[in-house]
């Protein structure tokens, strides 16, 4: 496994746990050690039992030196394909780094592997650089979601290969077929396809997936403007087997380390291919997500008489999603970090990613229970839907905050019961 990140760490565990012996390499010696000890850098529920185990077997170790990746039949890349500051396209250079060191220690018939998100493009011309070892080169994308990573790669949805055509392909699906027998065997489906198409998976999904987020919190700006219910609007539209129901839940908007990122690389690499027309429906897509994130903190200086200088709010969350300390381009932190700049005394409180969330915005107020966060509170906002922030009890706050005053971020909370114990409640495109 080359790049222990997120998605490199929880698939050597992974592979490890459905026995095979898997070595992973990364340039961050203090993160090698701490996986090595059995403690991911990161929190993942599941994972850490994982990582333990794998290292107590013998089959799971990891390592510095890309020499150690020599001798095994599969290597897997992970790195990741961040944005490049300034730009909407992907930055490679970490995909370029690890293909060009990893090429001098493979052998003929091995497989070499990209999980990482590329443009379409990219894996046809790492091919043609691995041309001369007799290694193969598979696409074969990620898709595992924050918070369910574990259960995403021992039980995937599906499992796409992108192969080159002739007996190299033949073989390269045969091997991986062997790598992924648990989860083939439980019915997980397979695809086997061209480069191009593997490529494209990821970022279509993504793409799609944003869209349809988008979709019902642009619904929630008529709903606002109207007095509409967008809850009762989702639900209803939902009904529509052709729509669904799942991700039609408006509120803040996404965030996290992919989907922000990954449909903006998509635009950024449909623009150089000449048909940026085809994506341009996605710039308001991200333009939807980020007004969210404005008309919070205005829905809060309203609540609040019209400013919020000097009020003490308390925002409940900093990950971008629950079940996850990952920060990247996190709704919740970007409007905490808002409301500070625009004169309020900000607290934040997050079980899992304060630490995170203090590095990256120091300027706030971070403490780690509910009770302490809520003390003399004019304002709180729920902005991560963790299950205990779900689950509050408005009359149990009653005796610690200053005034009864809360915004539902995510649409979580129940409108009739925070009402009935003397709250006001507000939530985006809700009544």
């Amino acid at each position: 496994m080359i790049g222990c990140g997120y998605l490199g760490a929880v698939h050597a565990a992974s592979m490890a746990h459905l026995g095979h012996d898997v070595i992973g390499i990364d340039t961050d010696a203090a993160k090698v050690e701490a996986l090595a000890a059995g403690r991911p850098p990161f929190f993942e529920p599941d994972l850490p039992d994982l990582l333990s185990q794998g290292v107590a077997s013998g089959r799971l170790r990891f390592s510095t030196d890309i020499a150690d990746a020599a001798g095994s039949q599969v290597h897997f890349v992970c790195v990741g394909t961040p944005q490049k500051q300034g730009e909407f396209a992907a930055d490679l250079r970490y995909v370029d780094a690890a293909f060009g060191a990893l090429r001098q220690h493979v052998t003929p018939g091995d497989l070499v592997v990209g999980k990482s998100t590329v443009p379409v493009g990219t894996a046809e011309g790492l091919a043609a650089a691995y041309e001369g070892t007799e290694a193969t080169l598979v696409w074969n994308p990620e898709f595992l979601r924050e918070g369910f990573a574990v259960k995403d790669t021992l039980h995937p949805d599906r499992l796409v290969y992108g192969v080159p055509d002739g007996a190299a392909g033949e073989r390269a699906v045969e091997v991986l077929d062997d790598v992924y027998a648990s989860p083939i065997a439980e019915g997980s489906p397979r695809m086997t396809t061209d480069y191009a198409t593997a490529q494209l998976v990821k970022v279509a999904a993504n793409s799609f997936l944003a869209t349809k987020i988008s979709f019902i919190n642009a619904m929630a700006e008529l709903c606002e403007a109207t007095g509409a219910d967008v809850t009762a609007l989702a639900d209803a539209i939902g009904h529509d087997e052709r729509i669904g129901r799942r991700f039609l839940n408006a509120g803040l908007g996404f965030g996290g380390g992919c989907l922000p990122k990954d449909i903006r690389a998509f635009m950024a690499r449909a623009g150089e291919l000449g048909v940026d027309q085809a994506l341009s429906f996605l710039r308001e897509v991200d333009a939807i997500n980020m007004r969210r994130r404005v008309r919070m903190v205005d829905l809060a200086r309203e609540v609040c008489g019209g400013s919020i200088v000097g009020r003490n709010v308390t925002v409940l969350g900093a990950a971008f999603k629950p079940n996850s300390d990952d920060i990247r381009d996190s709704p919740a932190l970007n409007v905490a970090e808002q409301m500070n700049l625009q004169g309020a005394r900000v607290t934040v409180t997050d079980p899992e990613a304060l630490e995170n969330a203090r590095r990256r915005v120091p300027d706030l107020r971070y403490v780690e229970t509910v009770e302490e966060a809520v003390e003399s509170a004019e304002l709180i906002l729920l902005l991560t839907e963790w299950k205990q922030y779900v689950e509050l009890d408005p009359e149990a706050l009653d005796g610690l905050v200053a005034q009864k005053n809360i915004l539902d971020g995510r649409n979580v909370l129940d409108p009739s019961r925070w009402r009935a114990a003397g709250w006001t409640y507000r939530a985006l495109g809700r009544p």
